[in-house]
């Protein structure tokens, strides 16, 4: 499929649509539970071939960009869509070891070092702020992957660097499995046949939907949503967070001026839409959690409240189309592993795609990646039930079980996931 037209934002994105002309406007107001930029899409004379025997990526957040970065890489045709092109609005994203070293394997480990910050240890604390257990990460990740807090239009930046093609701005209305390959129709109103199609297009996936409907898609155990925003940095030097009977708060160094906050319930509880929520469940909290609260209550308009929302499905392949990253295994972040999981992903289908027979492909890949999947899913489920503890008794074994827990969960996946 040729393009015409190459645009650039303001924050260095390349913007294409399938016409001749784009505007990306930063200026229109977001919707607070969708962070990310608006794309305005003003389409010229049309211009190429909808009939491709290439890949088809829907969705340009992590996973569609690091697959289509791995496909230009391997020398694989690859066309990619996404509903809003431009730089993501969400905030932060914290990259455990091995997604630091996916993101190596990728080829971007020089250009993630010039971004954000590492995280050299964790800490977990009581609500009146005393410390239950702690992590070095440094030392179990090793030095060559050690985790790192980023901001995800900075990450965006990195992996888009490379592409050599951009966003048509638009997304699916449609995918139908056909023999050799699959029938797309786009929201634009083009139609077209590819010969491998991928769904990248997140927890709200519209491939998703055309092949499978609506299953899978559930709410999270622990927290049904949260708050995110940014907030300067009230002193802490390390990812710390602290947990009592009705919610739990995370701070996150991005840099040396302004940390990561990401707020939410503990135990399944409500997480009310108005920022009062985040005073009252909080307000006893020690003050390093004070002073980021004073920051956003103060600027409502920097808040971000969405669902937390899991998927989990029986297969994540029909014919010769794949769902990756959250598009297929959603999970609530308690271990940090959305980005993690979808470089991954990118990696293993774009080897499977090299290969060659495009007819089992998909199912190839999955099979290199459920076990893997499952591991991090279980694990965040046994978090979330144990979660429910009475907090004195949770505040009392986990100096001893936390340790454990995180050593679990992370220890299988300082292996290659590949």
């Amino acid at each position: 499929m040729a393009f015409a037209g190459t645009f650039y934002d303001g924050a260095g994105f390349p913007v294409l649509t399938d016409g001749t002309t784009v505007t990306v406007n930063l200026d229109v107001p977001l919707q607070r539970d969708e962070p990310r930029a608006a794309a305005r899409v003003v389409t010229g004379e049309r211009c190429g071939d909808m009939n491709n025997d290439g890949v088809l990526v829907v969705g340009a957040g992590i996973a569609g960009l690091a697959l289509t970065l791995a496909l230009r890489q391997r020398e694989v045709a690859v066309d990619l869509v996404e509903r809003a092109p431009g730089a993501d609005g969400g905030l932060a994203v914290n990259l455990p070891g091995n997604a630091v070293s996916a993101l190596i394997a990728l080829g971007v480990g020089d250009q993630l070092k010039q971004i954000g910050r590492p995280v050299g240890r964790r800490e977990y604390r009581s609500a009146t702020g005393r410390l239950l257990f702690g992590i070095d990460e440094e030392a179990f990740w090793g030095p060559s992957a050690r985790s790192r807090c980023v901001m995800r239009s900075e990450l965006h930046t990195v992996l888009a660097a490379g592409l050599g093609v951009e966003p048509r701005a638009a997304t699916v209305q449609s995918v139908k499995v056909a023999d050799g390959g699959a029938e797309v129709e786009f929201t634009d109103g083009d139609t077209g046949r590819y010969g491998f199609v991928v769904g990248a297009d997140g927890v709200r996936s519209a491939v998703r939907g055309a092949l499978f409907g609506t299953a899978g898609a559930k709410e999270a155990v622990l927290s049904a949503a949260s708050w995110r925003f940014m907030a300067p940095n009230p002193g802490v030097d390390c990812w710390v967070a602290w947990s009592g009977g009705a919610g739990s708060v995370l701070l996150l160094p991005v840099d040396d001026e302004q940390v990561y906050v990401y707020a939410s319930a503990t135990r399944g509880g409500p997480v009310g839409a108005d920022p009062s929520w985040l005073g009252t469940t909080f307000q006893d909290y020690p003050a390093p959690v004070q002073a980021v609260l004073r920051h956003a209550l103060d600027r409502p308009e920097t808040l971000y409240h969405s669902p937390v929302e899991e998927i989990r499905l029986p297969s994540w392949t029909a014919g010769r189309c794949a769902l990756i990253g959250d598009a297929a295994h959603a999970t609530a972040p308690i271990w940090a592993e959305g980005a993690a999981l979808a470089v991954e992903d990118a990696l293993v289908l774009a080897d499977e795609l090299a290969a060659g027979d495009w007819d089992t492909a998909g199912q190839r890949y999955e099979r290199r990646r459920r076990d893997r999947v499952d591991h991090v899913q279980a694990h965040t489920d046994k978090f979330s039930r144990a979660a429910g503890a009475p907090i004195w008794l949770r505040d009392l074994l986990l100096p001893v079980l936390g340790p454990r827990s995180y050593r679990a969960a992370y220890g299988p996946l300082r292996k290659p996931g590949r």
